[in-house]
């Protein structure tokens, strides 16, 4: 694996998250599955980091 500055792979997984969030949550609100709002893009952006984080970086 190659050394790098850990700060900047968390920056990166939590703007990829919340990306990523805000485009499934739009998706399933889109399909009258979820409501669009900043509350529910927070706790996907939250679990995709987790899962990212534990993936990878453990």
């Amino acid at each position: 694996m190659a050394e790098g500055d850990l700060r900047v792979l968390l920056v990166m997984n939590a703007v990829l998250s919340a990306a990523l969030g805000a485009v499934v949550v739009w998706g399933l609100a889109f399909i009258d599955v979820l409501v669009f709002s900043f509350e529910t893009v927070g706790l996907v952006t939250v679990a995709l980091f987790a899962l990212t984080y534990l993936a990878v970086l453990r």
